[in-house]
């Protein structure tokens, strides 16, 4: 008879095997699915940590090969060679001084690295046994749990060394995450439980609190609450951090949630590794958003972007999925501008990242994103006048203001020049017997056909005239000549107008009578 061990490391990164679970399916509502899964990046082996560095770079453990890979989240694509660790590395966390801490729970070691330089800086800081999970706490220090161990050590991020003696917790503590009152929470997968402990003394704080079966990871939202995912129920449980108290029934979600993560919007999002897809669910309401997400083989990890692109590790595909989101645009300033394009517009919105832009159906040039993805600068191109839609295109959809620019004709002043009437009084005789005036486009310096001219004797209104093919305007004054002789002329008024390229200013002239 022979009795098969499972080693402790086997153990931190296997999946559960639970009968309980087989053929389960989550039951939370799933209307139609409205998040995609674009891209995904290959890596190193079997990725298990995420990690955003404060240059937006995603840091990713390769647990299988030793190595940590650095990915541009603006342009989802792998940025250097990998940057060797310690044996099987596995949650990584990158601290406020930017070095990001690497726990190697096939070492017992956490590695440190700079990630402004991607390199390692110092020796390997001796930990627990089987480090898991690396958190940021209050205080310049990083809490790590140590799996095998049943502790959680503290290390000086100043000096990168540990801090007193090891905090007893649960079995099987894993994940960690700091609330916003200081308090650290740590899930015990061993135990079903979670143990809070006091940062500022390093302490536990009351009994620990149970929850779902497997408690793998854990995440703080933004309204303060503890979002606990649960390996073997496929259950998220919500703690209360100001009572230490669950609330509410727990969350159904995918099978076998190993990773939780919470953005900046309260939307959260597990990792369901035996699903092979990812949950979404709204903390304001505990409520599932849409179907699951389909991401690579085997999603261990999930964490949220500044820009809000979601990155999920695979550890049995050997890459990242990045999930973008449709975006969403809200205006375009200045929202209009001259026909020839060329004024530069801001476009806001959300979910940006990656974008191009038409206005009216052309391409918009000189497209930059900022960091969060919720601000495009561009430059219009030229356009037909009047109201253009603006499109917003993302590897994740696209996005419209209907009709949310307009395309002006550029403004041309005129010159209205009026010719004098002629005219001998002694008998009267018109030598010539037309009322002329000529029309022209002073920007250009060209006649303007196909204009309307009044022509006024005071005022009353005695004629109108079209603009011919020279801008002349005429009118036959062999009628009219005692009125004009009386007032001493006429006018001509042009009341302004458009060519198709170019809006015409008004413009007048007055002219007298030559007698000769």
């Amino acid at each position: 008879m022979s009795t098969q061990v499972q080693s402790p490391m086997q153990e931190l990164l296997q999946t559960a095997a639970l009968p309980s679970q087989a053929g389960q399916v989550s039951q939370a509502a799933v209307p139609a699915n409205i998040f995609l899964a674009v891209t995904s990046i290959p890596v190193g082996n079997n990725p298990v940590g995420l990690a955003i560095a404060p240059s937006s770079d995603l840091y990713v453990a390769n647990s299988g090969s030793a190595n940590v890979s650095v990915i541009n989240t603006t342009t989802d694509t792998v940025v250097g060679g990998p940057i060797g660790v310690g044996g099987t590395p596995v949650w990584l966390t990158v601290a406020p001084n930017g070095n990001a801490y690497v726990p190697n729970s096939g070492s017992n070691t956490v590695s440190v690295i700079d990630t402004t330089t991607n390199t390692v800086i110092g020796a390997p800081i001796a930990v627990g046994n089987q480090p898991a999970v690396v958190a940021a706490v209050p205080g310049g220090r990083v809490y790590v749990t140590n799996f095998a161990a049943n502790t959680v050590t503290v290390i000086d991020t100043t000096t990168n060394t540990v801090i007193g003696a090891p905090i007893a917790v649960g079995a099987q503590p894993v994940g960690v995450a700091v609330a916003s009152n200081g308090n650290a929470y740590v899930t015990n997968r061993g135990s079903n439980t979670v143990t809070v402990i006091d940062t500022a003394t390093n302490t536990v704080i009351g009994a620990p609190i149970p929850v779902g079966a497997q408690p793998n990871f854990v995440a703080i939202a933004p309204n303060g609450n503890a979002y606990v995912a649960n390996i073997g129920s496929n259950t998220v449980t919500v703690i209360n951090t100001i009572s230490n108290t669950v609330v509410g029934a727990p969350i159904a979600v995918g099978n076998q949630p190993w990773g939780i993560a919470v953005g900046a919007d309260g939307i959260a999002y597990t990792a369901n590794r035996a699903a092979n897809n990812v949950t979404v669910f709204d903390t304001a309401t505990n409520t599932v958003v849409g179907a699951p997400v389909p991401v690579g083989a085997g999603p261990i990890a999930v964490t949220v972007a500044p820009n809000n692109k979601v990155y999920v590790s695979n550890i049995n595909g050997n890459n990242v999925s990045v999930i973008q989101f449709d975006p969403t645009v809200t205006s375009i300033t200045p929202n209009s501008g001259p026909v020839a394009g060329g004024t530069p517009v801001t476009i806001t919105g959300t979910n940006l990242t990656g974008a191009t832009v038409t206005i009216g159906g052309n391409p918009a040039t000189g497209v930059t994103v900022n960091p969060a993805g919720t601000q495009i600068t561009a430059i219009t191109p030229p356009g037909a006048a009047g109201p253009a839609t603006v499109t917003v295109t993302t590897p994740g959809g696209s996005a419209s203001l209907v009709n949310g620019f307009t395309y002006l004709l550029p403004v041309h002043a005129t010159s209205l020049v009026a010719t004098p009437a002629l005219s001998k009084l002694f008998p009267p005789h018109v030598y010539f017997p037309f009322l002329t005036a000529t029309l022209t486009d002073q920007v250009t310096g060209l006649p303007v056909p196909g204009q309307t001219i009044l022509f006024k004797i005071g005022s009353n209104l005695v004629g109108i005239a079209t603009t011919d093919a020279q801008g002349v305007a005429r009118f036959n004054e062999t009628l009219i000549l005692t009125l004009i002789l009386a007032n001493g002329g006429y006018d001509a008024d042009f009341a302004g107008g458009s060519t198709g390229s170019a809006i015409l200013s008004p413009s007048s002239d007055h002219a007298g009578v030559i007698e000769p």
